[in-house]
């Protein structure tokens, strides 16, 4: 009886001990750090996340993941409460994404900033400020993979078209002409081969023209400067032409000399007659008997006979 009495004091001892260890360990353990709560609302996929799971600010942990719950007035959104120091720096543009720690698939809330500087979040228990859940880089990457894949899939389904056999006709009827033109290009320098032959012969030719050309230019050129020298065959011309101008303008001269006094003369002449033809004009106007009968007489003049003295 005394052992059995012993081993049941033994048996309680170890289990008050034990006891008192866990609640020791939970005392000395738990959580001191004052916390801010702030709720995620999304309708994304959140896998690999658990209560208690980290949350980083840019690498640094500040804080845990409260809880994980359905929105009870929006179907299909699911809320995640962040509890986070109240010293993290939690701004109006702070956005939360999902990280993942290496290859186990558990993840954890990373939180970022769009714009440093911008003024605090306020948040507390009874009206928990909200954060916007971002897509992270493996949702990003499953996002663009998925994308990928449609256009794989699709130029999978545009290579299988271009193999069909009527477009396998096609590249085959396409293949043997670029051969046949291939051939024709092949057979091309020896049909030029000739040709090709006769080209240095064609160069000297065009050397020795351009030669004679060039003989023909300094020839015109020793040309035109004997031309052009002083006592040279121009300058005689132009001397000459000046002789035959000063004699002709001292011809001109003598002509005008001899010729104006008989042409004055002779205008006087026609003046004179013009005023006697236009006297008689006026005459046979006044008087057209005159043409018949002839000219009156001159009246008598004071003291000759028939001499009548006009009345008033």
């Amino acid at each position: 009886m005394e052992n059995r009495s012993h081993a049941l004091t033994t048996g309680f001892f170890t289990i008050t001990l034990l006891i008192a260890a866990i609640l020791y360990g939970l005392w000395f353990n738990r959580d001191r750090v004052q916390r801010t709560p702030y709720v995620i609302a999304t309708a994304q996929a959140i896998p690999g996340l658990n209560p208690q799971a980290p949350i980083r600010y840019r690498g640094l942990e500040v804080g845990r993941v409260g809880g994980i719950a359905f929105d009870p007035q929006v179907a299909g959104q699911i809320l995640v409460t962040l509890n986070i120091n109240t010293d993290a720096p939690i701004t109006t543009t702070t956005f939360a994404s999902l990280g993942y720690q290496g290859v186990t698939g558990i993840a954890f809330i990373s939180l970022d900033d769009d714009k440093v500087g911008s003024p605090r979040l306020p948040s507390s228990a009874d009206h928990p400020a909200r954060i916007p859940l971002r897509q992270g880089f493996f949702d990003q990457l499953e996002k663009r993979g998925k994308e990928i894949l449609s256009q794989t899939e699709e130029v999978t389904r545009r290579l299988n078209e271009l193999l069909s056999p009527e477009h396998q006709q096609t590249i085959l009827g396409a293949f043997a002409d670029v051969s046949t033109t291939a051939q024709k290009y092949r057979e091309l320098p020896e049909k030029l081969q000739p040709t090709i032959d006769k080209l240095p012969a064609l160069a000297d030719q065009t050397q020795k023209t351009l030669h004679s050309v060039t003989a023909l230019a300094n020839d015109v050129n020793q040309l035109t400067t004997s031309l052009q020298a002083k006592g040279g065959p121009i300058d005689r011309i132009t001397t000459q032409v000046e002789r035959i101008g000063g004699s002709v303008d001292a011809v001109a001269g003598g002509i005008e000399l001899d010729t104006l006094p008989q042409v004055n003369s002779l205008s006087d002449d026609t003046r004179a007659s013009m005023r006697a033809l236009r006297k008689t004009m006026n005459k046979i106007n006044d008087r057209p008997q005159s043409l018949i009968f002839g000219a009156p007489g001159t009246p008598p003049g004071p003291g000759e006979d028939g001499f009548a003295a006009p009345t008033k």
